[in-house]
């Protein structure tokens, strides 16, 4: 028996885990979602804001994080326009862009938005960690135009805005470095406010951050995207994930356990050959 179970065919792991993850999305399975303190206090600098305030999102990921960040953003964007904020929109890599645009195409049939005066894009600039030092200097400086090339003074979302003492928050969705960039920069330098929206892989090493008071919420991987739909009361695709990623997680658990406990017990019913 337990030769069998330390040999089990690596296909019936594959089906078993993709069982656990099919089902519950097909059964639309539900489950309770505590939110967390980190992600509590990253709604609550959002609740604070005053109408009207600008805001910028940082949309630092691609493609490969977007089941992750995608659903914080659209949670994210639906908190800030229930606040009646300002969204200047703007990526420190080349592929985020095209995924906050998807997203505002979508948040803008929900609600009355104008382009350049409840949200703006600003494109993508290379340099990263120079972006955001002269970010804090003269945002102009570096971003003269929106992402189609017309000067941000035409905008009256940009109008008024010179560096990051007009910026009431900074939210940075990040599956990389970024997540270090922000706090060390705009944090540490300019006393910027500013949340990190991170996958769950990055989320551990941003605690630093949040322990040390230089952000004012982290929000990790899709569980915290879950928690904050949970907080905005609207329950969305990381909500419909979490039943189907805590199941899987539980099989991979069990057949870990299953394949130590066979390894040992085999190890124990063979011959000692050493005596």
């Amino acid at each position: 028996m337990w030769d069998k179970l330390a040999k089990i065919d690596r296909r019936i792991i594959f089906v078993l885990i993709a069982v656990s993850v099919i089902v519950p999305f097909i059964t639309r399975m539900a489950m309770s979602i505590r939110v967390s303190t980190p992600v509590r206090k990253a709604h609550q600098a959002v609740e604070e804001l005053e109408s009207g305030s600008t805001i910028i999102i940082a949309v630092d990921y691609d493609p490969s994080s977007m089941p992750e960040l995608q659903p914080m953003l659209y949670a994210m964007l639906r908190h800030v326009y229930n606040k009646k904020l300002k969204v200047i929109l703007m990526s420190l890599i080349p592929l985020g862009p095209p995924l906050g645009h998807m997203a505002m195409e979508d948040i803008t049939k929900e609600y009355d938005l104008k382009y350049g005066e409840d949200y703006i894009f600003i494109d993508y600039r290379p340099g990263e960690r120079a972006v955001i030092l002269a970010m804090g200097r003269d945002i102009k400086s570096i971003y003269g135009s929106d992402y189609l090339g017309t000067p941000l003074d035409s905008f009256p979302i940009t109008r008024e805005v010179t560096n990051f003492d007009d910026i009431a928050l900074v939210v940075d969705l990040a599956h990389g470095m970024s997540a270090d960039w922000w706090p060390q920069i705009a944090s540490a330098r300019y006393g910027q406010k500013l949340i990190i929206g991170g996958t769950a892989v990055i989320a551990p090493d941003c605690y630093p951050y949040l322990d040390s008071g230089q952000i004012e919420g982290l929000i990790g991987g899709l569980k915290g995207a879950a928690e904050y739909e949970m907080l905005v009361n609207r329950p969305g695709v990381a909500a419909m994930g979490m039943p189907a990623q805590s199941i899987a997680h539980l099989v991979i658990i069990a057949f870990i356990v299953i394949g130590n406990i066979a390894y040992f017990a085999l190890r124990r019913s063979k011959p000692d050959t050493t005596k």
